[in-house]
């Protein structure tokens, strides 16, 4: 019995799947990606010089009106400062919340390659 309601409830599943729209998509994929995890680093700039960087970060996540949901105008998260940019978390290095502004911050955000 437990074989024939499987493929019903699979062909459901593909079918709400499909008609989810592109950023719904991109979001169950970034839960996905978040909870397998990721080694992201995050380099703030001041013209073309690196002033902070952030390493071990899981995500950035917009931030979102608490009753609105409307979206906010800036993204945050939590990694180590790398403070003297040499891309390891040292022993006097600790992990920190950060926000960052999506209209005046200068940033990057990739994959750590190290």
């Amino acid at each position: 019995m437990t074989s024939k309601l499987a493929l019903p409830c699979l062909a459901v599943a593909l079918s709400l799947a499909a008609g989810c729209t592109q950023e719904t998509q991109n979001q169950i994929s970034r839960s996905i990606q978040n909870w397998t995890g990721t080694n992201g680093v995050l380099e703030v700039y001041a013209g073309d010089k690196v002033m902070r960087r952030f390493i071990g970060i899981d995500k950035l996540t917009t931030a979102s009106g608490t009753g609105t949901g409307e979206v906010r105008a800036y993204r945050y998260g939590y990694g180590v400062l790398d403070e003297n940019l040499n891309f390891q978390k040292d022993p006097d290095e600790k992990k920190v919340y950060f926000e960052i502004s999506d209209y005046s911050t200068n940033y990057l955000f990739f994959e750590n390659p190290h």
